[in-house]
């Protein structure tokens, strides 16, 4: 029950194209924050999380700061999101979650603010429901993406060798390149020069490595921000995480751009 100094300014429903336990999943993934909605959020440092929830600190655009504790109702069909410092303090967004199929989900989001007149609850209630609707569309991107990823990933054709691209030459000026190599999606860039293969699935949470940025030769996740070296694969940041073998690159007499299994360690 909110408190009574607390004023009910806006209430955001939708259905997302995503399982419940998608959404519960992306409701406990704190770390996606200042990267998926990196418009929004621009760091978080967390305190405390489990499965009661999270609590952290998060840096707002331009340059404020909250405090928000995140934490599950018992049974797990809500959620309230509590701003316990900074700007918005005493703020409780509660968000319901009905389950309505295996790839649909029922989203409530209630918005309760400290101190508000009347009179004043319809403008800031839209500024709410219009930062959530840009929210949840990005989550929304993100769980079906994974689902789709989850699903691609119990299916591999082991058995093929070899892949034709087309001359080298028409292969390097199209870069970079999206191919599937044993029905998993890779990736072909250049990197002084050199034309490269990496895996486009991040190993963490399956994120899009195709739509990650390269830098010094280093490729970051745009959901979570984890970053690998691209040659070798490896985590740069301590993790014990790599991503998936690649196919090699092999030119044939002829200028043909190859496909081929690597060989194995």
């Amino acid at each position: 029950m909110q408190a009574s100094a607390l004023t009910q300014v806006a209430t955001y429903r939708r259905r997302v194209a995503a399982s419940s336990e998608r959404v519960w999943e992306n409701v406990l993934d704190w770390e996606h924050l200042p990267f998926l909605h990196s418009t929004s959020f621009r760091s978080i440092a967390v305190h405390d999380a489990g499965d009661w929830g999270w609590r952290a600190r998060i840096g707002l655009h331009p340059s404020a700061e909250i405090e928000l504790e995140l934490r599950l109702s018992p049974g797990a069909s809500r959620y309230v999101a509590r701003t316990l410092e900074g700007p918005g303090a005493r703020t409780e967004i509660w968000t319901t979650v009905t389950p309505q199929g295996p790839a649909a989900t029922d989203i409530e989001v209630a918005f309760w603010l400290p101190d508000i007149q009347p009179e004043h609850a319809p403008p800031i209630g839209s500024v709410y429901t219009q930062l959530y609707q840009k929210l949840w569309d990005e989550d929304e991107s993100m769980m079906v993406r994974r689902t789709r990823e989850l699903a691609r990933g119990q299916k591999r054709d082991r058995t093929q060798t070899r892949v034709a691209l087309g001359l080298a030459s028409e292969v390097r000026a199209k870069l970079p390149l999206c191919v599937e190599w044993q029905g998993q999606p890779f990736r072909i860039v250049a990197i002084d020069g050199e034309m490269l293969v990496h895996a486009s699935i991040c190993p963490h949470r399956l994120g899009p490595l195709d739509e990650g940025r390269i830098e010094n030769g280093a490729i970051t996740c745009p959901w979570h921000g984890w970053r690998f070296d691209v040659r070798s694969g490896r985590a740069l940041d301590g993790r014990r995480a790599r991503l998936a073998a690649p196919p090699r690159l092999e030119t044939d007499a002829d200028g043909n751009l190859w496909l081929c299994e690597a060989p194995t360690e």
